[in-house]
């Protein structure tokens, strides 16, 4: 059987000349195995012979180049994106001629491959629509709108002007050329959220803007491409046709919206709250979308965007959205999106340039052309803003992006023959050049940590007694909430000495892409209509009623990806000229020793913020539970006595002066005792500090030694075990001991503890003391003086 080749060509024009290639029916799929196939001659020409082993052969080289070529390009800050496309591009006719090939040139070989990684960019296509929110689309500010909008309109309405200046015998509105200044000056969603989260500015001030202006720039987009082949089809059939397409089209989002939509809500009511969705939800949903490209067809819609829409007809976030980028997205994204970029890369042949035509350079030209004015458009409007021009530059580098969407939709409009092989060869370097150059760009232009180098000391130590104390309070799990209730509880605020505390709950962003951020004293509601902290503010506004004018409370909502929450907690800190940051340890115990809990993406957040914070900061390790599953009171329960014993461990440094600024501030209630216990080395060897530091510490502690409302108590030790020997001995009698980070500070008193460290973050002594070693029913709190940074 015979017909004609379309999946793979040579670099001759398509309609040139026509192909036969002979094919084998039925088709090899499955190999009899190794076994039968030694006998024979050639054994592994005979095993590719199969299609199933020739597929896993080509998907393990596609790997392998892929995780080769990143390995190298990565160190130039290249994206995976240009790893998975120049592996195509050595697996094509480029590198491996046709006779020598195992993995590509065949028909019935790439039509397999291909298949594969057009199912993989419709999975794409659906999950990004999920993740998307419309919603945000009308709670966009003025200027992401406008970067939005403007951008696209202007640079396509220049190149159709200049288009019909040059040929004005020919239609602008042709599929070909309206077609493809669309995609030339379209901007792509998931491409710059790929981008920003490659570079982890996604919820920066920067990505948030950046995020708005895509997500109403890829809206118009989708407009200008359905509306460019309902022209089309104008040109080719007559209006009565194009009346008819907008229809079907309308009638097929009617159905999304009014019957497919509700009945997901529906799935969505019948899911318990922080359950998930049933399993038969799941299923119905994925079948709904893999019948959604013969249904596009069937309703006169762009079968790209079929499942697009689709996906944006889909409930974002938990639980259905959630679920469905939770259970699909590590395998479209780690195994079917891969392929695809590497099947595009293997349409790219550099003997298309030997055949190519006058037209083909001049839409390379074109979308040059297109970008240069885009960039210019989205680079001016951010400038008459006010914005700084390095932001403003960074932004526009953002807004130019390009990457799987545009080499997709080029591929498809290759294989339908809307475009000849060398206008695919052209576009495909275009691509390669914009997608190589944006990430280094943003990335040199534009560093959020930059914003955290604060020349203003704020920290515990340069707030006055009488001074109003703001604090950060971070919760991620319920129990957090109890944790720094009752640690404020401890410190006893008074109207002399307030506190104003900013609660932070943060939320990791899943099944959407947008992060959010809600301030809750402005009673904004969360953009998504859901109910974001609810038991949060109760709580913490309960707290504030119960120290009516001795605490403020503010409380914010951060909906972010894990990796990137420091920033919302920095920012926030920033702009609330925050002194102390309060975070919680990630890991909770029992009182018998055993872990309760634990995460370590906590701990590396807890990380993030010590490098980074524009303040001091604290981390609170909880006191042992009593009972397990018990609901029994916390050590710094009200309940649990009328006065607080408080103790500070003190050895010298920035940390540790820090944690007793912070203590004294505690005690300036009568019923708050606070003990300092001063540890010194034997024969006074305090070698290790600077002579500075040791001068700021006699300073501090005069003032210690002369206060009658405290106790001082100093204990001469040798080395570590001696150290560790006497605070076992001590730890029963507080229910919060505060002590200092003291990271890389080495002196006698700590001698032969660093090398049991455990955690880090928390210094040798304050892992010392949260070891299982210590019994008792205490709490912890770790302290960091705000970090001196060099601009």
């Amino acid at each position: 059987m015979a017909y004609n080749s379309s999946s793979y060509t040579t670099g001759m024009d398509r309609t040139a000349r026509s192909e036969e290639v002979c094919l084998k029916f039925p088709p090899k799929v499955i190999s009899p195995g190794l076994a039968a196939l030694l006998v024979q001659k050639d054994k592994l020409g005979k095993l590719m012979d199969y299609s199933g082993p020739r597929l896993h052969f080509q998907m393990v080289v596609i790997f392998v180049l892929t995780q080769i070529n990143h390995s190298l390009l990565k160190l130039f800050g290249l994206p995976l994106f240009i790893s998975q496309l120049l592996a195509g591009i050595l697996m094509s006719p480029v590198i491996v001629s046709d006779e020598h090939s195992l993995v590509t040139i065949s028909e019935d070989s790439v039509a397999v491959l291909g298949s594969v990684g057009a199912l993989g960019f419709m999975f794409f296509m659906f999950l990004s629509g999920v993740k998307m929110d419309l919603r945000l689309t009308w709670k966009s500010g003025k200027l992401a709108i406008a970067i939005g909008l403007f951008p696209v309109l202007v640079s396509l309405i220049f190149w159709l002007m200049t288009v019909k200046t040059l040929h004005p015998e020919g239609n602008v509105f042709s599929n070909k050329i309206f077609h493809l200044a669309v995609t030339y000056s379209g901007t792509s969603f998931p491409v710059i959220h790929s981008l920003l989260s490659e570079l982890k500015i996604l919820n920066s001030e920067l990505g948030r803007l950046g995020l708005s202006a895509a997500l109403i720039g890829d809206m118009v987009t989708l407009l200008l491409t359905m509306f460019s082949v309902w022209v089309n089809t104008g040109i080719q059939k007559g209006s009565k046709d194009v009346l008819f397409d907008v229809g079907m089209a309308m009638l097929y989002v009617c159905i999304l919206v009014f019957v497919l939509r509700p009945g997901m809500k529906w799935m969505v009511k019948r899911t318990p709250e922080a359950g998930q969705i049933k399993d038969t939800c799941f299923y119905i949903i994925i079948l709904a979308f893999m019948i959604s490209p013969r249904f596009t067809e069937l309703f006169r819609v762009y079968f790209l965007y079929g499942p697009f829409i689709f996906g944006l007809a889909v409930p974002d976030g938990p639980p259905l959205g959630s679920a469905l980028v939770e259970k699909l997205d590590p395998v479209v994204m780690g195994l079917f999106m891969p392929i695809f970029a590497t099947t595009c890369g293997m349409r790219f042949d550099l003997s298309y340039f030997k055949y190519s035509t006058k037209y083909a350079y001049h839409q390379a030209v074109g979308a040059v052309v297109i970008l240069i004015i885009k960039f210019g458009v989205s680079l001016l409007l951010p400038l008459l803003c006010k914005m700084p021009t390095r932001d403003s530059f960074a932004l526009a580098f953002i807004m130019i992006s390009k990457g799987i969407v545009e080499i997709g939709s080029y591929s498809i409009m290759n294989d339908s023959r809307i475009i000849s092989e060398d206008i695919f060869a052209h576009l495909t370097i275009v691509i390669i050049i914009v997608a190589s150059i944006v990430p280094i760009a943003v990335k040199k232009l534009y560093d959020p940590s930059k914003k955290y180098l604060c020349f203003q000391k704020r920290t515990v130590m340069n707030s006055r007694l009488n001074q109003e104390l703001r604090m950060i309070g971070c919760v991620h799990v319920p129990g957090n909430v109890n944790s720094i209730i009752n640690l404020l509880n401890a410190s006893c605020p008074t109207r002399e000495c307030p506190i104003a505390l900013d609660v932070l709950h943060l939320v990791k962003l899943s099944g959407q892409a947008t992060p959010l951020f809600i301030a809750h004293h402005h009673q904004q509601k969360a953009s998504s209509n859901k109910e974001y902290s609810d038991n949060v503010v109760v709580a913490f506004k309960q707290f504030e009623r119960d120290n009516l004018g001795a605490v403020s409370v503010n409380v914010f909502t951060a909906v972010s990806p894990s990796n990137l929450m420091y920033e919302d907690t920095c920012n926030l800190a920033m702009d609330r000229l925050t002194s102390f940051i309060i975070l919680p340890f990630h890991r909770r115990w029992y009182s018998d020793g055993t872990i309760e809990s634990e995460d370590q993406t906590l701990r590396s957040l807890n990380f993030d913020i010590l490098e980074r914070a524009p303040c001091s900061v604290g981390i609170l390790v909880e006191g042992r539970r009593n009972i397990k599953g018990s609901n029994s009171k916390d050590t710094l329960s009200p309940s649990n006595s009328s006065s607080y014993a408080i103790a500070v461990i003190f050895l010298g440094g920035e940390d540790d002066r820090e944690a007793l600024a912070l203590a004294k501030r505690f005690s300036q209630d009568e019923s708050v005792s606070l003990t300092v216990i001063h540890l010194k080395a034997v024969d006074s060897l305090e070698f290790f500090l600077a002579e500075d530091e040791r001068m700021l510490d006699k300073e501090i502690l005069k003032d210690i030694k002369a206060s009658v409302l405290l106790t001082y108590i100093e204990e001469h030790v040798k080395d570590g075990p001696e150290t560790s020997t006497f605070l076992r001995s001590i730890v029963k009698d507080y229910q919060l001991i505060i002590v200092g980070r003291r990271y890389r500070s080495e002196d006698a008193i700590t001698l032969g503890l660093e090398e049991w460290c455990e955690f880090r973050e928390i210094g040798i002594i304050g892992d010392l003391l949260s070891s299982s070693d210590f019994i008792g029913n205490f709490s912890l709190l770790i302290v960091q003086q705000q970090r001196k940074r060099n601009g």
